[in-house]
């Protein structure tokens, strides 16, 4: 601290030691105190970080503790993970973990894991689960007790729908004798992911290093084997702070990574023939591509037989602009007579046509006769009471098998069975489908300019200027509130890392967070990484920002501000509408306006720089043009688009 001024004040120590006089004699005389304390004011000294002999005096331990102590079990804890590749911990600090915490700091000196701070757990756990999409590999975030737990469990759900792994660890005082009173006995607990056990793949409460290690291990072998998902640890506050007393018994196991399981050869063989001999086979593809691999396996099994590809986009399973990408030409399904499914996380909603308007209706969008096939680990590993697992779809083959790995075997029977005669007719096929492709495209061209100079601005017109500028850049989309349409309509996706997927659970408060998480992966690869975000989306998890600043983090993130839910908003006009009573009241409850939020105002607030609100078309070029040259320089960026709702 600044020398103290020779003005007349009390010091913090004098204080604590007159507080009681000084009290009675403020009651005495109430008119004198006050009058001291008015014309003290304009002088009073401001907080500021503590020098060095006040640090030492403030927070030095208390003689009795023991200050010679030369290792931690959280020592030991660092060199488990550091074993495992983890590059980074998310965490918001927490006492029942300061442990870990000091030891990945001083021990570890803060590399692999690094620790990012993030001010809400759900905002780590989604860090984790969009790293882990682009990276391939899982990041690990650490919680407090329960109440730390139960903030990050929403994404953890999300992450378990999405197949994503997520190494979760969580603090917790299991002896009751060891908890301080009050909140250390509200933020424990007997069995802490009790509360997530239905939604992570395995847990463990390690009752030793040894234990910790063995177990950290398995969770990271489970957690990255198909069907993948999130682990989670538990660990006791006194293991991560208590001396190692018996160092030279432990031992870091080896981690050996599971081969993925393939297909049934005889089923693959089966399947092979099928195809071969389809006039018209179909394959939809979901979360197909865990690597970089499954996107040029897949598009040489698709150029094989020459057929037709819808992809679900789970992942970046197929390029947007191959010509037998045809994806928005539903009619496809139906004039298939062999659907073959990789990977496809509910098969009956992408087989049947529901709707909700009038009554709850659905009729299949195939023909009866069309035989379908799975392929998939989904079914390697299933839960009962979250009901993510979509309605049950018959079908004709089910191969149990990561679809990925079973590729290359598939590729080459069917191969080996084509003639000629068939090689002619896929041939044949081929081009019509390029021929579609080429309609579509043109069709979504034209479609994208009505409305081109509306205020507010088209989604179409917001998604074609974005391309326009990062089209040449080593770009990567990694969250969209529009999911499937306009960009991938209008834009050339090709590479693995240029899309990853959506939420898995529908859970609000991904994108924003799961965006930042893959910008972090994608910074060391000098991509551009760009995201479109929903305004709702965005008010569950705003400080997600301050992380991207403090980090610094390089991310276009673009609201789409239609201020309001708006699928909500339509549902409840689409109700009153069936009940005959008008939508006049149904802004109550779905939109986001009276105030209306100034989304660049709230991200210059947390350090990042901002753009907008945005509502004239002629403003939206120069204005994302200044954003990307604040992205390329390293810094994260907002722009706040003024959308209309369609």
């Amino acid at each position: 601290m600044s020398k103290r001024s020779p003005s007349p004040g009390i010091g913090r120590r004098h204080f604590l030691k007159g507080a009681t006089l000084a009290g009675a004699a403020a009651v005495a005389t109430p008119a004198t105190a006050n009058t001291a304390i008015s014309g003290a004011s304009s002088d009073r000294p401001k907080a500021g970080v503590p020098g060095p002999r006040l640090a030492a005096a403030e927070t030095m331990p208390p003689s009795k503790d023991p200050v010679s102590q030369t290792s931690s079990g959280g020592d030991f804890m660092v060199d488990v993970l550091k074993t495992l590749d983890i590059d980074y911990l998310a965490m918001n600090c927490a006492s029942s973990f300061r442990g870990l915490h000091e030891a990945v700091l001083n021990h570890g000196g803060n590399t692999k894991p690094e620790i990012l701070t993030c001010p809400h757990e759900e905002i780590a756990v989604h860090m984790a689960q969009g790293y882990a999409k682009i990276e391939g590999k899982p990041m690990a975030m650490i919680c407090h007790g329960v109440v730390g737990l139960q903030h990050a469990t929403m994404a953890m759900y999300n992450a378990w729908c999405d197949r994503v792994p997520v190494i979760v660890m969580g603090g917790n005082i299991i002896e009751a004798n060891k908890r301080g009173p009050g909140a250390e006995w509200v933020h424990s607990a007997i069995d802490p992911a009790a509360i997530v056990r239905d939604f992570v793949k395995w847990d463990d409460q390690p009752a030793s290093l040894q234990h910790f290690a063995e177990s950290a291990v398995r969770a990271y072998k489970i957690a990255t084997t198909p069907p993948m998902a999130p682990v989670m640890l538990s660990l006791d506050a006194e293991l991560q702070e208590n001396p190692i007393l018996d160092a030279e018994t432990l031992h870091i196991p080896k981690l050996t990574k599971v081969n993925p399981p393939q297909g049934d050869t005889a089923a693959l063989a089966e399947l092979s023939r099928m195809l071969v001999a389809a006039e018209y086979p179909v394959i939809i593809c979901d979360r197909t591509a865990r690597t970089p691999a499954g996107m040029a396996r897949l598009v040489e099994f698709a150029e094989t037989l020459q057929c037709a590809v819808v992809d679900n986009a789970g992942r970046m399973n197929f390029p947007s602009r191959h010509p037998l990408n045809q994806s928005f030409r539903r009619s496809v399904i139906a004039q298939a007579d062999v659907i073959l499914a990789l990977e496809v996380n509910e098969l009956w909603g992408s087989l049947n046509a529901f709707s909700d308007r009038i009554v709850r209706t659905s009729q299949p969008s195939y023909k009866k006769t069309a035989k379908i096939v799975t392929l998939g680990s989904r079914e390697l590993y299933m839960k009962s009471n979250y009901q993510d697992l979509g309605r049950y779809q018959e079908v004709d083959l089910s191969i149990a098998g990561d679809a990925e790995a079973s590729l290359p075997t598939l590729i080459e029977q069917v191969k080996r069975l084509i003639d000629e005669d068939r090689k002619s007719a896929f041939e044949a096929r081929g081009k019509k489908l390029a021929a579609a492709k080429l309609a579509a495209v043109e069709q979504a061209k034209s479609d994208a300019t009505i409305g081109w100079d509306a205020s507010p601005i088209t989604t179409a017109r917001l998604c074609a200027e974005v391309y326009g500028q990062i089209k040449d850049e080593d770009w990567s989309l990694v969250g969209s509130s529009i999911r499937l349409s306009w960009p991938h309509k209008l834009w050339n996706i090709e590479k693995p890392y240029q899309w990853n997927g959506v939420s898995g659970g529908a859970g609000v408060g991904y994108n924003l967070p799961a965006s930042l998480g893959a910008a972090l992966a994608n910074k060391r690869h000098g991509r551009l990484t760009l995201a479109f975000g929903g305004d709702g989306d965005f008010m569950f998890v705003p400080s997600t920002l301050w992380t991207a600043a403090h980090h610094r983090i390089p991310l276009l993130y673009i609201v789409h501000n239609n201020r309001a839910y708006h699928q909500e908003y339509m549902y409840l006009q689409a109700m009153a509408a069936r009940h005959g009573r008008g939508i006049t009241n149904t802004e109550i409850g779905t939109t986001i306006k009276d105030p209306n939020v100034d989304y660049a105002t709230v991200a210059r607030g947390f350090g990042v720089y901002g753009e907008g609100p945005i509502a004239e078309p002629g403003d939206l070029g120069p204005a994302l043009q200044r954003a990307i040259a604040m992205v390329k320089s390293g810094h994260p960026a907002l722009v706040d688009v003024v959308m209309d709702p369609r």
